[in-house]
């Protein structure tokens, strides 16, 4: 068993920032979702309290651990149905990237320290579609009595005529979509005709113009809100120590999800979790190894929680457990356990992960 702790320290700094965002056909400036989201929420210092001092433990699990040749990263957040919970990730053989992986998933039964893989649960789409290369970082929703699981695709590099993918910077680009089943355990059937629930923007300059990925769900103030973060074209091969959280709405869970119109809404975000954390949202900003927080869902800037955690030990493309994914109206209970990676060259493995409170 694998044990490691970090205790993050509170470093209060209260700055203020603006910046100039473009208005497109995909985008949306929903007042009625400020309304009611800035009615609510708990004091920020409660906040702090609740977070300040919380240590990260890790577990080694079985099923879905460490396996030769085999590569298993990104997972989704994990949900509990009846006596089981879920998780979906990224496999691979042989390589790290998901860009040439599909989604799997598995089972457990005593809280998530033991796992059975049961397969595949998204391969790659047809010929030409956006996900013909891969599919992977999956989350999931329930609502309206079926599960929806959202995933980002990409196909072969364009122009190529031997079906090659090159991971570059310019032509290479990714969409998010969603496939459905009235199951957790599947078959899954992708919407929209295979065609994406979101997309990049085609503003060069734009956060999110040349990738958008790992998407998180949330519902609030009777709307669905996908989370998700973007890298800019015009920052080409620097784009992955650029990358932003953006959020996009949607009346329905299958979409379309159309784009907030001051996205992006974070900086330093290449990993994507947030959670309920009472009444409002919280999130972990992956490149500033930091604690975020805002009232609203959107404004993680006015606030600036801003809690440090050590980034060598914080928990890597983490999903957490999240009853409110099956049950929105759930008692929040915070940022609790959940699944993350280990990365490990080609052999790429999960973990899992829970909060204590330190001294």
């Amino acid at each position: 068993m694998m044990k490691i702790q970090v205790v993050p320290t509170l470093i209060s700094i209260f700055i203020i920032s603006s910046c100039l965002h473009k208005k497109n056909d995909t985008s949306t400036n929903d007042h009625e979702i400020h309304a009611q989201g800035v009615l609510r929420g708990v004091d920020l210092e409660d906040v702090k309290k609740e977070l300040a001092g919380v240590v990260f433990t890790y577990d080694t699990v079985p099923g879905i651990g460490h396996e030769s040749g085999c590569t298993r990263r990104d997972p989704s957040d994990v949900i509990k149905v009846g006596d089981t919970w879920y998780v979906w990730y990224t496999k691979i053989y042989g390589r790290s990237p998901g860009y040439w992986g599909s989604i799997w998933y598995a089972t457990s039964r005593d809280e998530g320290y033991t796992w059975q893989e049961n397969g595949e649960a998204l391969g790659i789409g047809a010929e030409g579609n956006f996900d013909s290369q891969a599919t992977f970082t999956p989350n999931i929703l329930y609502a309206d009595g079926k599960y929806y699981l959202f995933y980002t695709g990409v196909k072969p590099t364009p122009g190529r005529t031997d079906g090659v993918f090159e991971n570059n910077s310019t032509t290479d680009i990714t969409a998010i979509g969603v496939a459905e089943s009235a199951s957790p355990d599947g078959p899954f059937r992708r919407l929209h005709g295979g065609e994406p629930t979101l997309r990049i923007s085609h503003q060069q300059n734009d956060f999110d113009s040349y990738r958008i990925d790992d998407a998180v769900l949330l519902v609030r103030d009777g709307k669905y809100w996908l989370y998700y973060k973007g890298r800019s074209l015009a920052h080409g091969p620097d784009g992955p120590g650029k990358t932003k959280m953006g959020v996009a709405f949607s009346g329905s869970p299958e979409g379309p999800y159309i784009k907030f119109e001051n996205n992006p809404i974070l900086d330093k975000s290449h990993e994507v979790m947030i959670w309920k954390q009472g009444q409002d949202v919280a999130c972990l900003a992956s490149l500033s190894s930091t604690f975020e927080y805002a009232h609203d869902g959107l404004d993680f800037t006015t606030a600036n929680l801003n809690m440090k955690i050590p980034g060598e030990e914080r928990p890597k493309a983490p999903g957490a457990f999240r009853p409110e994914l099956i049950e929105p109206e759930t008692e929040n209970a915070g940022l609790t356990w959940g699944i993350s990676m280990v990365h490990n060259g080609d052999e790429a493995y999960l973990v899992r992960w829970k909060t204590v409170k330190g001294k």
